[in-house]
């Protein structure tokens, strides 16, 4: 019988030396599973996932720390449908926060009953065991791994914080190279894109070719959501979405951001960035607003020099997406440099192109004048002399008729001279200006500003013919709003492509008359449109209100 027993003995250290080889296997391979990958998201999805195996945890979660609270959670264990129910992710308060203030292994019997305990959201399944361990490059605290509901009912013992320890320690090695060789993979796509955007300012590309291209690639180098390029408004004080990239990009692309009180203006009059963790909050941010969707994490910076600003840029992410980390921000702030100055060059050599056409103008207008018009004005000088030598009425008759043609041929020519040295000069206020001026100038009679959008080449593509139109069915579509919408939001769209010019106005106001009894200012509006061959409507808008819509073509 003492036999058996230690025959029954050895078997029980046999099974225990055999799970502790199981175990360090299965650490040596989640070791090598978290270190053959260098994508970040890759590695530290598979932290987690190894984390939940080693110890025989139901639920995971990986948090990455940002200004002290948690930047960004990835959970496993739980189906998407939980998720969605619980809510939104959580920013490192309770018991997840202690270890963020505390970086050190803890391990729990019950979370409901640690003093630091903060609950758990509606919806959320019950967690009762628990063990975190934080995770470190360096001497730096990236996150931390949270593992919860040991299978079996039992307590996570020191093993288990062992293993997680280890893992830990490996997974900040991965976590540290992944980091690196993006950072790497970033610096070179930012060289080839400073290569390219500098290659198509100097090649003499359209320069809103240019930025629509700039604001594409920094949304490639960084991954955000939105990327945004607001650009001034020529001889006001407003900017304008010149260029927009992401999902979300035909919301904004086109918005007027008036004054200073915009996040945007602020960053144009003081060229210094600003950095926002939560944008949809803020009163400034206008695009936000535009949007319709929650944005979190952005960062606005100038497009310029300090003396010279071209530009603000805008990043930002979705609220559920990762926080945008300082290595983003200085990347995206060198590449900004870079296209900065290559703007800048680029115009100095159309300002240079521009001044080489101009002095070729004067140099025509000073030929024609100095010789065509001289030999002109000679010739027909010495045909009138001659008439005084002509007998015949008929022959007279035609002497007298090339000389009056002389004199028209030199007033034509002295029409052209002038306008060779006018032209380029004296350029009138382009459309989107007018437009943006009629915007300002109802403000005050509705009591809030209307959000303006403005697409397209309104000041090349729509001939002043159209534009006088616009501008008049702008001014009335605003006083009609101002006068009987009792609106609280207007919403004001001007739009030119390649065939026509599109006006849209839209309150939430209380729609139109069920009975009107007037019909001048629409009609008139009508009138305008059927004229230049196009269309107008007003109605009531999906969302409540009414709205105007106005097109011509610009043919």
């Amino acid at each position: 019988m003492r036999l058996d027993e230690l025959l029954d003995e050895l078997q029980a250290h046999v099974e225990v030396v055999r799970a502790t080889r199981d175990r360090v296997s299965g650490l040596l391979e989640a070791v090598l599973s978290v270190g053959s990958d260098l994508d970040l998201e890759t590695v530290l999805r598979r932290i987690v996932e190894s984390a939940v195996t080693l110890v025989d945890a139901e639920y995971g979660a990986l948090g990455v720390i940002g200004d002290e609270r948690l930047a960004r959670f990835l959970p496993v264990g739980m189906d998407p449908e939980t998720i969605l129910r619980i809510g939104p992710f959580p920013t490192g308060r309770g018991i997840l926060g202690l270890i963020i203030r505390d970086p050190h292994p803890l391990r729990l019997h019950d979370l409901s009953e640690h003093p630091d305990s903060f609950g758990f959201p509606p919806g959320h399944p019950p967690m009762n065991t628990f063990v975190g361990v934080p995770i470190r490059i360096r001497d730096t605290v990236f996150g931390n791994l949270y593992l919860t509901e040991k299978r079996g009912g039992a307590d996570f013992d020191e093993d288990d914080e062992a293993v997680l320890r280890t893992l830990a320690a490996a997974a900040g090695v991965a976590i540290d190279n992944a980091r690196l060789y993006d950072d790497v993979r970033r610096r070179e796509r930012w060289l080839a894109a400073t290569s390219d955007l500098t290659r198509s300012l100097l090649s003499g590309d359209s320069p809103a070719d240019v930025l629509r291209t700039f604001t594409e690639t920094v949304r490639d180098m960084t991954d955000a959501d939105l990327v945004t390029l607001a650009v001034p408004v020529p001889g006001t004080d407003d900017l304008v979405v010149e260029a927009a990239a992401g999902p979300l990009a035909d919301r904004v692309r086109g918005l007027v951001l008036s004054g200073e009180s915009t996040l945007m203006g602020k960053v144009f009059g003081s060229g210094e960035t600003i950095t926002s963790s939560d944008l949809s909050h803020d009163p400034g941010a206008v695009v936000a607003t535009a949007v319709g969707s929650e944005l979190g994490s952005a960062f606005l910076l100038p497009l310029g020099t300090p003396e010279r600003i071209h530009g603000v840029l805008q990043v930002a992410n979705r609220t559920e997406r990762p926080q945008l980390t300082e290595a983003v921000l200085r990347m995206v702030t060198g590449f900004a440099d870079h296209a900065a100055l290559a703007l800048e060059i680029a115009e100095r050599r159309r300002d240079a192109e521009l001044l080489t056409v101009l002095q070729d103008r004067d140099r025509i207008a000073r030929d024609l004048h100095d010789l065509a018009i001289q030999r002109l004005f000679a010739t027909g000088m010495t045909l009138q002399s001659a008439t005084r030598f002509i007998e015949h009425p008929e022959a007279l008759e035609r002497v007298e008729s090339a000389v009056d043609a002389l004199d028209d041929t030199i007033k034509v020519i002295r029409s052209t001279i002038f306008s060779l040295k006018s032209r380029g000069r004296d350029a009138g206020p382009g459309l989107r200006s007018r437009c943006l001026r009629e915007v300002d100038a109802v403000t005050e009679m509705l009591g809030f500003a209307p959000t303006l959008r403005v697409d397209g080449l309104l000041d090349t593509r729509v001939p002043e013919s159209i534009a006088a139109q616009v501008i008049a069915v702008l001014r009335e579509a605003l006083a009609n709003a101002a006068r009987h919408a009792h609106a609280s939001r207007v919403e004001v769209h001007v739009e030119a492509d390649d065939k026509h010019v599109r006006v849209r106005v839209r309150d939430d106001g209380v729609g139109p008359p069920s009975a009107p009894t007037r019909d001048s200012g629409l009609g008139n509006m009508r009138e305008r449109a059927e004229t230049l061959g196009g269309a107008c409507s007003f109605g009531p808008s999906p969302d409540g209100g009414a709205v105007l819509e106005w097109h011509v073509p610009l043919d």
